[in-house]
């Protein structure tokens, strides 16, 4: 659903905080509601509008959240003290998410280089002390303070340059670890792709385990349901023996036939989900296809009760027998 912001509500509120945010002048910083920590006054309406530029992007991170919330306990932030967020899509802003209560909510990623968000303190309480969050624009190749890669909130693997969001796994520089999609665990931005790609040496291949999987759409995770999806091959190309995953899943594996693998995650500008989180581990072909060795002349174990009643058949076979020649 697309939504403008209401340029009206200000007019029934006390503009108390209306900032424009530019990356021009700061790649990073914090916002609050007003007086935080203390209470925000009733009536209180403030629009952050974040610009970046290019190919940035816009990451908000809660470190504190706590709205006024009535005592039914209603879990719609419609018409009480709320948090608002927006994305530019097609030239038009589309409301993404929408926060109330005392949850803090999981960090937000813009799909381009604009967010907005509008709070909205219609009530207050002297209990209610409002949010507070940073943010940061990130671009392709920025390195965070530990030498990870910040862009797409993904922290693991090294980024590729030639994809605009694609991150490389070599078993020459670690043989397991984690990846997970674009600032996960909270939403993943819309209209994005990325791969990921899995390189071992001639002997190995890639295991896959997804311990969390959360990709809005329906099967067989087609463009015609508007699906996002997951998409695994051996190729660089489509590979026909996987089929796209996409929906609410459990844990599941995936393994590569040989020494390459690519993953790809893929969004549209529709619907959200908090994505998924899976770890990766190169391994040996000959270790993982070889059957466990089966001894030989070595006399099969028989439980107790097996061999009482072959030995009872053994003493009624020799009876009878002696029966017979007698």
């Amino acid at each position: 659903m697309v939504l403008q912001p209401d340029s009206n509500l200000n007019h029934s509120f006390t503009s108390s905080c209306d900032v424009v945010l530019n990356s021009d002048i700061t790649k990073n910083g914090s916002v609050s509601s007003p007086l935080f920590p203390s209470p925000y006054p009733s009536r209180s309406y403030c629009r952050y509008d974040f610009q970046g530029r290019g190919k940035e992007r816009v990451q908000i991170v809660f470190s504190d959240f706590n709205l006024y919330h009535p005592s039914d306990n209603s879990k719609e932030c419609e018409s009480i003290d709320s948090l608002v967020a927006y994305v530019h899509i097609d030239g038009r802003m589309e409301k993404i998410d929408n926060f109330c209560g005392s949850s803090v909510p999981k960090p937000l990623m813009s799909n381009g280089p604009k967010l907005i968000l509008e709070f909205r303190g219609i009530y207050s309480s002297r209990h209610s002390r409002g949010f507070k969050a940073t943010y940061s624009f990130t671009e392709t190749m920025m390195q965070d303070n530990n030498g990870g890669v910040a862009d797409f909130g993904i922290t693991s693997g090294r980024q590729s340059p030639e994809f605009p969001c694609a991150f490389v796994f070599n078993s020459s520089e670690t043989r397991n670890g984690t990846f997970a999609s674009p600032n996960f665990p909270g939403f993943y931005p819309r209209d994005t792709e990325c791969h990921y790609f899995f390189h071992g040496t001639k002997t190995e291949k890639v295991h896959l385990h997804f311990s969390y999987f959360d990709v809005e759409g329906v099967l067989p995770c087609e463009a015609i349901s508007a699906s996002d999806y997951v998409e695994f091959s051996n190729f660089m190309a489509d590979d026909r023996k996987y089929s796209r995953k996409c929906g609410q899943l459990k844990e599941f594996d995936m393994e590569s036939d040989r020494k390459f693998f690519r993953v790809t995650f893929r969004s549209n500008d529709r619907l959200d989900g908090t994505g998924f989180n899976a770890t990766y581990q190169f391994l040996d072909e000959v270790d993982s296809y070889t059957p466990k060795p089966v001894q030989k002349n070595v006399a099969p174990k028989i439980d107790g009760e097996t061999g009482h009643f072959l030995l009872t058949l053994l003493l009624c076979t020799a009876l009878l027998l002696f029966i017979a020649r007698g």
